[in-house]
């Protein structure tokens, strides 16, 4: 759920949407790590000025911690072309 809602924001923010490939990687019951995989330009977008996209990314995305109970942390890699 949390994949796909990360997929289709960076998407929508992408210039090259088709890019775009997140990974969730289950570390415990607690506890996943998000990877957004996205071309080098788009990483630069994705992570923003300052690191204020990304964490406007994970700060939604911590809301759901409330939920299901698993803390998320949210990285971004860019892809060699």
């Amino acid at each position: 759920m949390i994949e796909k809602f990360v997929e289709s924001y960076a998407k929508l923010i992408a210039t090259v949407p088709e890019d775009i490939r997140v990974e969730r990687i289950d570390k415990d019951d607690t506890f996943a790590e998000i990877i957004i995989y996205a071309n080098r330009a788009d990483a630069g977008k994705l992570i923003g000025k300052d690191g204020k996209m990304i964490g406007a990314i994970k700060t939604v995305i911590s809301g759901c911690k409330a939920k299901d109970g698993i803390s998320y942390k949210v990285n971004v890699k860019a892809i060699e072309e």
